[in-house]
């Protein structure tokens, strides 16, 4: 119990601190420490519960910054890939698929970043195919980000914007997540309660540091952020096939 005492908050003390500062990244941080202390199931439903908490949290403070239009273009369709997406996980073998999802968003992010004309997701089909892949990708593979990454470079979305919408967009998949997943994590009363506490000193840390990151350099850690999870997702694919 000491030992899940220790990661249990660091995980999600440095999870809250990059979704803050960049936007995304909560569940890619914190996940793996999560799932090595609650288990696989538990553990993943442990960080959408409190992932949509963070959210909801920056989302309140930062609502003014929210692209509404942008941000149901991308929910929506999110919404809807989310049952495909569970069907699909049960029924296609997981491994050969999260081998192509991540191959092909380490490609798509490697050529919007290395040349503009590769920026192909713009407009409202950008958004509707990058939320329909995210809220699939979610499901599948458990990496929902560098879809909206994708998007966000393709159409250089403003930073503070993008961070406040995808709050707002992540609420939503959070709460579907849950949903589709049975309700709440079967933890301890004690590894719940210390995870709220670790949940709140790095949102108030994320807070201080977003203030003394500006925007360029968040949004390359975005990036860097969305190609880790791409990486994760195929070296995950490889191992378990």
């Amino acid at each position: 119990m000491t030992t899940e005492l220790v990661l249990l908050p660091l995980g999600v003390v440095a999870g809250a601190l990059t979704q803050r500062v960049t936007g995304i990244g909560f569940a890619l941080v914190c996940a793996p420490l999560l799932v090595l202390v609650a288990g696989p199931f538990d553990g993943v439903v442990l960080a959408n519960l409190l992932g949509l908490i963070v959210s909801l949290v920056v989302f309140v403070a930062h609502w003014r910054d929210t692209e509404w239009r942008r941000g149901l273009l991308l929910a929506v369709p999110a919404l809807v890939a989310i049952p495909l997406g569970a069907w699909v996980a049960r029924t296609v073998a997981p491994a050969p698929l999260m081998v192509v999802i991540g191959s092909l968003v380490i490609v798509a992010l490697g050529a919007v970043v290395l040349s503009t004309r590769a920026r192909v997701l713009k407009g409202t089909r950008g958004a509707v195919v990058a939320g329909g892949a995210s809220g699939f990708m979610n499901v599948t593979a458990g990496v929902g980000g560098p879809a909206i990454v994708l998007y966000a470079v393709s159409t250089d979305w403003e930073h503070r914007k993008f961070v406040a919408t995808f709050q707002f967009y992540s609420i939503f998949t959070n709460v579907a997540s849950l949903v589709a997943k049975g309700g709440l994590p079967h933890i301890g009363t004690t590894a719940l309660l210390v995870s709220l506490g670790a949940l709140a000193v790095g949102l108030l840390g994320g807070e201080v540091l977003s203030r003394h990151v500006d925007h360029a350099a968040a949004r390359r850690l975005a990036i860097g952020l969305a190609l880790t999870g791409a990486c994760f997702t195929v070296v995950k694919g490889v191992l378990s096939w």
